[in-house]
């Protein structure tokens, strides 16, 4: 299992030393959650925050967009370089275009669903894509709980994947924990984005490695 921290539910205050924390403890990806205010009640971080990060950050970064003009927000972050840039279904009507947009700037491209929406929804563009981002609460704030039904949801994605795509990864984003981390492997998860569970825990390495299933 791949471990990208969210650093929604770091301490903003100390962010240079929280970075190089999570990367010493042994993360594979920085998870940064870019919220607009208007497709999700919350607004995030902005370039200038990811300006700092990028100095200090020796793991590569997964950008996850929670806004409404995709197209827009991928000109301002693209500029880093990061592995994955994720977009919401649920927001885009021209997914195609944002898909080859990436890949011409050498980004991995991922789509994203919320609990409610269906695998049905996305499985037009499963073959041209590179992870499917599952929300396992709703988008917008750290620290909610996992939304149990999402399981079913992995293992249906997973079933598709294996016969149209079987490269495409899973990534689940939401209440991830040790308590849930062995059912979300079993399921069919590549990564899994925690927050909450890492930066609220007294050793961040421990935390991680507890994960690593």
């Amino acid at each position: 299992m791949l471990i990208a921290p969210s650093i929604l539910s770091c301490d903003f205050g100390r962010l240079n030393e929280e970075i190089i924390s999570i990367c010493e403890a042994g993360c594979d990806l920085i998870h940064i959650d870019v919220m607009d205010g208007h497709f999700v009640p919350n607004i995030t971080i902005g370039p200038v925050v990811v300006d700092s990060i990028l100095k200090i950050a020796s793991k590569p970064l997964d950008i996850h967009l929670m806004v409404e003009n995709n197209d827009f927000c991928i000109d301002l972050f693209s500029k880093y370089n990061p592995r994955f840039i994720s977009f919401h279904i649920e927001s885009e009507n021209h997914p195609h275009r944002i898909i080859q947009k990436l890949r011409k700037l050498n980004i991995k491209p991922s789509i994203v669903l919320n609990p409610h929406s269906t695998i049905n929804s996305i499985k037009h563009i499963i073959k041209d894509i590179d992870m499917v981002l599952l929300m396992s609460v709703n988008p917008g704030f750290g620290g909610q709980e996992f939304i149990d039904e999402v399981l079913e949801k992995i293992k249906e994605l997973k079933e598709y994947i294996n016969i149209y795509n079987p490269s495409c990864l899973i990534q689940v984003d939401g209440g991830v924990s040790n308590n849930n981390i062995s059912k979300l492997k079993n399921a069919g998860v590549d990564i899994v984005v925690a927050g909450s569970y890492i930066y609220k825990s007294n050793d961040y390495k421990k935390a991680i490695n507890s994960l690593k299933v």
